[in-house]
């Protein structure tokens, strides 16, 4: 299951999505979604986990408590919208 992770504190890593999560059961992924210009945090992830029903639980325990200060907001992601394709500016 792909586990969306918000409201996180900018200085979280991957490292820390993963032993947050690992609690509950295996990870297959964590990453910290950042900036591609300035590669700083934008103070979310995601979290893939094979299991449901880890997954399930990890997202019940977590939702709401603090990593590093700040309150997660944790539940299952949502598949990406498609985008219309970009226009050229030139």
């Amino acid at each position: 299951m792909n586990i969306y992770a918000g409201n996180l504190a900018y200085d979280v890593t991957d490292a820390d999505l993963r032993e947050a999560f690992g609690a509950f059961g295996e990870v297959s992924s964590a990453s910290v979604i950042s900036d591609k210009f300035s590669n700083e945090s934008k103070g979310f992830g995601f979290v893939e986990m094979p299991n449901n029903g880890q997954a399930l639980s990890a997202i019940k325990a977590l939702n709401e408590k603090p990593l590093k200060g700040r309150n997660m907001r944790v539940n299952e992601a949502k598949p990406r919208e498609a985008r219309p394709p970009r226009r050229n500016a030139y």
